[in-house]
């Protein structure tokens, strides 16, 4: 992170709303219910910590990792608001490890990478995942480029079933791969018809 770049996020992040809502992600609704409780749950790319607060209150220990220092701030206070602890860590994805075999599940929702570092930092999160770990991801699909209810404009950004097995081959197996239509209602960053894929793996 160099300190001289003004940082798009914070200024997105920055408002009292919050912008993609308080309430977990949906699909992480559902498949929370793999993990073990407590466990250990890395949450990259948390932003305001809809999530990461959302599965602090379900009983796990949580490490949310952002590159917004807004958005971490907001995930305290969040945290704060339900009387639950979540370990908030700034970081640049582009360059950033987890210990490795330190989580119990990594927990990615529309967290678009560039394609420059896209699966070496996949690749570095899920290596932090204990044998036998769960990673669940919903992000945007390409196909999303047709509707306007959030995401990145790059299709290099937009991720396939396909793109996130290369990605963790040899890494993960997966366990579910879809993508298909869904109705998304996550704040005003998040609302309508949406193309997304949804993918499951688990560490090997």
């Amino acid at each position: 992170m160099n300190p001289s770049t003004p940082n798009p996020w914070d200024e997105r992040f920055a408002g009292p709303e919050y912008k993609y809502g308080t309430e977990p992600n949906a699909f992480l609704r559902e498949q929370a219910a793999r993990f073990a409780s407590p466990a250990a749950v890395l949450v990259p790319g948390d932003g305001e910590g809809r999530n990461g607060v959302w599965l602090a209150r379900q009983g796990h220990a949580v490490t949310s990792v952002d590159y917004s220092a807004q958005g971490l701030q907001k995930t305290r206070a969040l945290a704060e608001r339900f009387s639950v602890a979540v370990h908030t860590v700034l970081a640049d994805l582009s360059e950033w490890a987890p210990q490795p075999a330190a989580f119990d599940a990594v927990v990615s929702v529309f967290v678009h990478l560039p394609a420059s570092f896209r699966a070496a930092a996949h690749r570095r999160l899920a290596a932090g995942l204990r044998p036998g770990g769960w990673w669940v991801l919903e992000a945007f699909h390409p196909a999303q480029l047709a509707f306007d209810s959030g995401g990145p404009k790059d299709p290099a950004m937009l991720y396939t079933p396909e793109r996130l097995d290369a990605d963790f081959d040899g890494l993960l197996e997966p366990v579910l791969r879809w993508h298909g239509e869904v109705e998304l209602a996550e704040g005003p960053g998040h609302q309508g018809r949406a193309h997304v894929t949804r993918w499951v793996g688990r560490r090997l």
